[in-house]
């Protein structure tokens, strides 16, 4: 965002309620605005926002095929997946783990312990049992969070938790089906409370088979670098986008100073006006260059943003899936969001705490700006208009930008001339903060070295020479007993400092004193 600017514009610019409305408002706050919808519709191309993030989570992985949007996003999942193999019912039911369970299951059987896990039938020694996937083989190994998160199909089907001992009507009649699938198609043959328990059953089998797969897959090093180069990628690009965008603002002023100039020679030509849009190029590249420390924060600051937009949107993708526009506002929102940060917590510009709080507010509010402006754009996208080949996509980023623009406008404008703003911002301008006292003491410790530099200054010989002489006055003073002695070691101190007497040109005090017209002269 452009959070710089709008401190500027906070810093330099005093309003006056006299100007006109508009003409103050383009003028002040246009430096904002286009530096705002140069980076948030301009170079938006470069953040590359993706439907569902730029990780690969178990979540989005198993919405591919029912969402048309979602894709793979690393090359390398989706191969694995491409390369799981056809399923094979015996590898599953001929399993060791698989026949260990069961024959645990023939044991109780035949001590007359064994009841139906779904039904909650007591089954006898002499009845027919089988034993059953709860979430079924097949859809196990057909499950792509499975696959994303390397584990054995296998290991995950023959667990405790996923086999239950059951009848074999009931577990030929379930097939691969999921349990509500079952429950859809045989529910009427079941009692309320049977039905009941297998929902539970199948509830607990799904929750610890999660569990797994969570565990294995976002502890795994594949998502650890997955979500660095993610992060990082974005980082560099929304670094990029901002330093850039800052690059382009610097040019567009130029080239409007060079074109005004041309105006006001009364003529137009065709080369000149080429050659005045070079050298407005050219001077507001300069002159980026030589805000190269303003340059480098803008990068910084959006790097920083779109890090931590990149590892929120994919937090959010573990548990929903994102859409393009909602990774959007997150990278937006963080964007004006480490901005204000900057100001109110590192406070770059030196600013009181009102004025802090004024730049804090117009960054948000910019901010806010554009994310209104994204929410119009995706609106319009739903309208028959927004539908229309290439004409949609000039229409949604032209409405976006307008709104934003107009937006930012009434915001920034309330911000700096409404008088309950100012009075806001004057009592918090009042309040005793730290900063103050930091700034009392950074006072006196300039007083201290300006005192400490004076006495460096000083002859150390002179000044232990004075000083004894003006000891050995002290001792002679408080020896004194009358006016007369008073007056005579007042005088030959007078002599050995080598001062004047202020009664120059008479002989004596007495005799300076009897002449009327006589005045003390000290030097």
């Amino acid at each position: 965002m452009s959070g710089s600017y709008v401190m500027h514009v906070g810093k330099d610019y005093l309003p006056d309620p006299r100007e006109p409305i508009m003409e103050s408002i383009f003028q002040q706050y246009e430096r904002v605005l286009v530096e705002s919808l140069i980076t948030s519709f301009g170079l938006d191309f470069l953040a590359k926002d993706r439907h569902g993030g730029d990780v690969d989570t178990i979540h989005n992985v198993r919405q591919i095929g029912k969402d048309g949007k979602m894709t793979y996003k690393n090359a390398s999942n989706q191969g694995a997946y491409d390369q799981r193999g056809d399923y094979q019912s015996s590898e599953y039911h001929n399993n060791a783990k698989f026949k260990a369970i069961n024959k645990e299951f023939s044991a109780q059987k035949k001590d007359g312990k064994l009841v139906d896990g779904y039904t909650g039938e007591r089954i006898r020694p002499n009845d027919k049992t089988d034993l059953d996937h709860v979430i079924s083989a097949k859809e196990i190994h057909e499950d792509r969070g499975r696959v994303l998160a390397g584990m054995s199909g296998t290991d995950l089907a023959n667990c405790e938790e996923n086999l239950q001992i059951t009848n074999p009507h009931t577990n030929r009649t379930k097939k691969a089906d999921s349990m509500e699938e079952f429950l859809g198609k045989h529910g009427e043959e079941y009692t309320e409370g049977q039905k009941e328990n297998m929902r539970q059953k199948d509830a607990r089998a799904r929750k610890a088979y999660e569990a797994k797969l969570a565990k294995a897959y976002y502890t795994s090093p594949k998502f650890a670098k997955d979500l660095s180069l993610a992060a990082g990628g974005a980082g560099v690009r929304m670094g990029a986008r901002q330093a850039l965008g800052f690059v382009f603002a610097e040019m567009w002023f130029s080239v409007k100073d060079e074109f005004q100039g041309a105006q006001m020679q009364g003529r137009f030509d065709l080369g000149e006006f080429f050659k005045a849009l070079g050298r407005g190029i050219k001077r507001g590249f300069e002159n980026a260059k030589e805000k190269y420390k303003e340059l480098f924060s803008k990068f910084f600051s959006g790097a920083i943003a779109g890090a931590l937009s990149s590892l929120t949107t994919t937090i959010c993708n573990i548990f929903f899936t994102t859409a393009k526009n909602v990774v959007k506002i997150i990278r937006q929102s963080y964007a004006s969001i480490v901005e204000a940060g900057k100001v109110l917590f590192i406070n770059p510009d030196n600013y009181t705490f009102g004025e802090r709080m004024r730049a804090v507010a117009k960054i948000l509010a910019t901010g806010a700006s554009v994310v209104v402006g994204v929410l119009v754009s995706e609106a319009i996208e739903g309208t028959p208009i927004g539908q229309i080949p290439v004409l949609g996509d000039v229409v949604q980023s032209f409405c976006g930008a307008f709104v934003t623009g107009i937006m930012s406008c009434t915001l920034l404008y309330f911000l700096d001339r409404s008088e309950l703003a100012q009075k806001l911002f004057h009592v918090l301008d009042s309040l005793p903060t730290v900063e103050k006292e930091i700034a009392y003491f950074r006072e006196q410790a300039e007083y201290f070295e300006r005192y400490a530099a004076q006495i460096m200054d000083i002859d150390l010989a002179q000044f232990k020479r004075e000083t004894a002489m003006y000891g050995s006055i002290a001792v002679k003073l408080e020896g004194v007993r009358s006016e007369q002695g008073l007056n005579e070691v007042l005088s030959q101190s007078f002599r050995e400092a080598g001062m004047a007497f202020p009664w120059k040109g008479h002989s004596s005090f007495q005799d300076f004193m009897d002449d009327e017209n006589a005045c003390l002269v000290f030097e």
